[in-house]
């Protein structure tokens, strides 16, 4: 599908139109001076674990337990994670050791 040049500028217009609100909304509907009201205040500390937590579902959705390597990449990388993040309470290291380990055992180990 060719887009006429009104059409794709309508396209850009919108999507910027909708970028602004995502990121004003926010200022617009709680002003610096009032407070925030608590159930917002509660989503923020509740959804970044939430988040987090339907990403790693989400990985491993597709894993076999039932078939080789029996989801052992994935454990061996969730176990490392989990004492890197303990030990050294570091998300960029944890993220990107775990990823590091995972891609190597997958690419080296369980081929």
């Amino acid at each position: 599908m060719i887009l006429t040049i009104p059409q794709s500028l309508i396209i850009i217009a919108v999507i910027a139109i909708g970028t602004f609100l995502t990121r004003a909304l926010p200022f617009i509907l709680f002003p610096a001076h009032k407070e925030t009201p608590a159930f917002v205040r509660y989503l923020g500390n509740v959804i970044p674990f939430a988040a987090i937590a339907m990403l790693v579902i989400y990985c491993l959705k597709n894993v076999s337990l039932l078939a080789a390597p029996y989801g052992l990449p994935e454990g061996i990388a969730i176990a490392f994670i989990l004492f890197i993040h303990l030990w050294r309470r570091n998300v960029l290291l944890s993220i990107g050791g775990g990823t590091l380990l995972y891609m190597a055992l997958v690419q080296f180990v369980f081929v």
